[in-house]
């Protein structure tokens, strides 16, 4: 039988359980590349969209906030990347599948 025997330990580790870090890689590709279509080009890359709908998935998120966050986390990490407004989300996540793993 298992007894714990330093609380101030257990309760520390207790607490990191619920500890939320996300990293922005500086050289991910933000923007998009020419794609030399006709039109106008695209902002922002799938990448990009990728992580903002995984944010939205992962915290049960509406566009609007989902926008709100992913700003604010860019922001944190110091970075001065432009983040795509809702609208551009809503258009491109047909397009971009995102699926995250979760047991029911």
């Amino acid at each position: 039988r298992y007894r714990t025997t330093n609380w101030s330990d257990y309760n520390a580790a207790l607490r990191k359980r619920g500890s939320l870090s996300v990293w922005f890689d500086p050289e991910m590709v933000w923007h998009a590349g020419k794609t030399g279509k006709r039109g106008r080009p695209e902002t922002f890359s799938d990448a990009a969209i990728q992580t903002c709908l995984t944010l939205k998935v992962l915290f049960g998120l509406p566009l609007r906030q989902t926008v709100g966050l992913v700003e604010s986390l860019i922001q944190m990490a110091g970075l001065d990347w432009p983040v795509p407004d809702y609208s551009t989300l809503c258009r491109r996540q047909g397009r971009i599948a995102v699926q995250v793993p979760y047991r029911t």
